[in-house]
């Protein structure tokens, strides 16, 4: 376990995944933080480049209690990080595991909060792209989706960001266009796991399922077969439905299925705010868990100091001083070997390695004018050939 991930000094490991682990750490301040280390097996320049884009954006993500919020990355790393909010509580995976599935009430106001924050994310441009019952915390104040921010690996290929149980657990929540490969996915793809989820919270089951994620990918891109809503109770089945339709322009949007969730709430006789407090009484019944809360030991303390003082002088985030690009068209990064058909040769000592952060003037350059520049020197030709 690593000391220190950028300013923050870890504490200890909350979980780890297909994707890498995730840890407690404190800020320099002593505030807790879930610093989330990405694997870095293969991870190309372009993929890193898109990191850092997606990572600006994601820090202006307002407007919503439902996501927890994005702090800090550090993309061109050894190994990438992130930094998200700590949030306390149980997923709401192990809540329908340990205490049963939701009652229809309930499972619309976890309906209707969700699509909240996923309208933020919208709003910035993003989307989540992992939705997933392991992805929501369900704490004091509600639902947080958390691992915002990840979606920029998501295209990354199978064989260099996964290993065994990262495909399987995804595979489920995800949606047809996107377990078939395709890149280019839209809002849509999160209204299908936000289908999913609802779907685990009311069912305990998953619309589609197998021993090995190749059977399950099979599944979900095949429109024939349709998912399972065995158990849905009946009113929730026409929403349900529609959020799992195979194709994309098929399904409702999000301000869709949060007035159908209202509709729902209204007809248990519910007003959205009692139902939230009984969704909030109903899954942090007893102590939530809260790793924040340990008492820390003597030398975890010293370590903490000890990284105040080091951060005294240095910079608050490895994205500070960065600034976003709209103007740059994403087709440019994958066409820049083609862009000339001259080779130019570029200095080596200007071209940033996968596993370097770049210099201060090349970071304010746009991520794909980088890659750009990098593409042509791999592909340059020596004169002297």
């Amino acid at each position: 376990m690593p000391e220190r991930i950028g300013r923050y000094t870890v504490a200890k490991e909350l979980g780890s995944g297909g994707m890498g682990e995730v840890y407690l750490a404190y800020t320099p301040g002593g505030d807790p933080v879930a610093v989330k280390l990405i694997r870095s097996d293969k991870l190309d320049p372009h993929t890193r480049a898109r990191f850092e884009k997606e990572a600006l954006i994601a820090r202006t993500v307002i407007g919503t209690n439902r996501v927890a919020r994005f702090l800090d990355a550090e993309p061109f790393a050894e190994r990438p990080w992130l930094a998200m909010e700590y949030v306390a509580g149980r997923t709401l995976l192990a809540c329908v595991n340990q205490d049963g599935v939701l009652p229809l009430p309930l499972v619309a106001s976890l309906g209707v909060l969700l699509t909240e924050g996923l309208d933020a994310v919208h709003a910035a441009g993003l989307l989540h792209r992992d939705l997933k019952p392991q992805n929501i915390i369900m704490g004091k104040e509600g639902p947080m989706i958390i691992d915002f921010g990840l979606s920029a690996f998501m295209d990354a290929a199978h064989e260099s960001l996964s290993h065994s149980g990262m495909i399987i657990g995804t595979i489920r929540c995800m949606p047809p266009e996107q377990a078939g490969g395709n890149p280019k996915v839209t809002p849509a793809a999160d209204v299908y796991a936000l289908g999913t989820v609802l779907l685990y919270a009311a069912t305990r089951h998953y619309p589609y399922d197998g021993t090995a994620w190749e059977a399950i990918a099979m599944q979900v891109t095949n429109p024939d077969i349709r998912p399972s809503l065995k158990d849905v109770p009946e009113a929730l089945k026409p929403l349900i439905s529609s959020m799992l339709a195979h194709a994309p322009e098929q399904r409702p949007t999000l301000a869709t299925v949060a007035e159908e969730c209202q509709t729902l709430l209204k007809s248990a006789g519910l007003k959205p705010a009692n139902a939230r407090l009984a969704l909030i009484a109903r899954t942090t019944a007893g102590d939530v868990p809260d790793a924040a809360k340990e008492p820390l030991s003597p030398s975890f303390e010293k370590l903490l100091e000890g990284q105040g003082k080091i951060m005294a002088s240095g910079p608050d985030s490895p994205l500070d001083g960065l600034r976003l690009h709209p103007e740059v068209d994403e087709t440019e990064t994958e066409n820049a070997n083609q862009e000339d058909e001259t080779p130019k040769t570029v200095e080596p000592d200007t071209i940033p390695k996968a596993n370097e952060r770049p210099r201060s003037a090349d970071r304010r350059l746009p991520a794909s004018k980088r890659i750009a520049i990098e593409l042509r020197a791999e592909y340059a030709v020596d004169a002297e050939l």
